[in-house]
């Protein structure tokens, strides 16, 4: 998936989340601005074109010095970005590298 894709959706305010992403947004108090801030300069750090509910992919990016990762789809018609999961990697810590971009 491009990551260029995911960016300009989000600077066009052309994205939906899913309930569970909203959730989770909720749970790990991630604000709505330092979420869109994340995604508009995010990196896809795992591509999943064969994943069940349609092509996908992780996302990292960063409010400020807070680290965020999203699992996204693109939908067309009309064409935008469905936020799957929302999350701050950072509570788990331990299971990444090469800040946030890589499973242990």
């Amino acid at each position: 998936m491009d990551q260029s894709k995911v960016r300009d959706l989000v600077r066009a305010g052309k994205y939906e989340f899913s309930q569970h992403a909203e959730k989770e947004r909720e749970e790990d108090q991630i604000k709505v601005e330092e979420l869109e801030a994340a995604l508009k300069n995010c990196e896809v750090i795992e591509d999943y074109p064969q994943d069940r509910r349609g092509a996908s992919c992780l996302v990292v990016g960063f409010a400020g010095s807070r680290p965020i990762h999203a699992v996204c789809s693109i939908k067309s018609d009309p064409e935008e970005l469905f936020l799957i999961t929302v999350y701050d990697p950072s509570r788990h810590s331990w299971r990444w590298m090469d800040n946030y971009r890589r499973r242990r």
